[in-house]
């Protein structure tokens, strides 16, 4: 009976696992939002936040977990964009440090500037847990997409996410860190 029982758990994780892979969220094209949130960590997440602020596809934009001693200008110089644009429409949110954080940093913004859709720009591997944070951290009437910045992750760095997705989901399906 325990053999069967950790061998249709073992069956339903490599299903789910699988399911995992297949489903690693694109770019999305033609989405219009309030805001755009960018958790720093991975290649090409700022970068595909500053194209979609170049072309308009949101108001302001929320880059989350950016070193205490980082400045706006020093990011839009490394990062080849325009001042003015970081003077206008552009945040760092300095107090996260991990996916976790990020949402509640990202909740407090979205709270102080009454938008009602967020645009989540994160590595797609990264794209289901951090929105499934986010989401808990919101108010119910805000709408979050993620929008996958394209990847080509380790074997066990999706291994990795896929637990710790599955975890923290449990975690709030009982109730824990609400």
């Amino acid at each position: 009976m325990i053999w069967r029982t950790l061998l249709v758990a073992i069956i339903l994780w490599l299903l789910g696992f699988a399911l995992f892979m297949l489903a690693l969220p694109k770019p999305l094209d033609d989405v219009h939002t309030d805001a755009i949130v960018v958790p720093t960590g991975g290649a090409g997440r700022i970068d595909r936040g500053l194209a979609l602020m170049k072309r308009k596809a949101a108001q302001r934009m929320l880059v989350t977990g950016v070193a205490p001693e980082v400045r706006p200008v020093e990011l839009a110089a490394q990062y080849k964009s325009s001042s003015r644009l970081f003077a206008c429409c552009v945040d760092l949110g300095h107090e996260a440090v991990d996916t976790r954080s990020n949402a509640e940093e990202t909740a407090r913004w979205v709270r102080e500037h009454h938008y009602k859709s967020v645009r989540l720009v994160t590595s797609d591997w990264h794209v289901a847990r951090a929105q499934m944070e986010l989401v808990n951290a919101l108010d119910d009437d805000v709408t979050v997409v993620g929008d996958g910045v394209p990847s080509k992750p380790r074997y066990a760095l999706l291994v990795a996410e896929y637990n710790k997705l599955l975890l923290r989901r449990v975690a709030l399906w009982i109730g824990i860190g609400r």
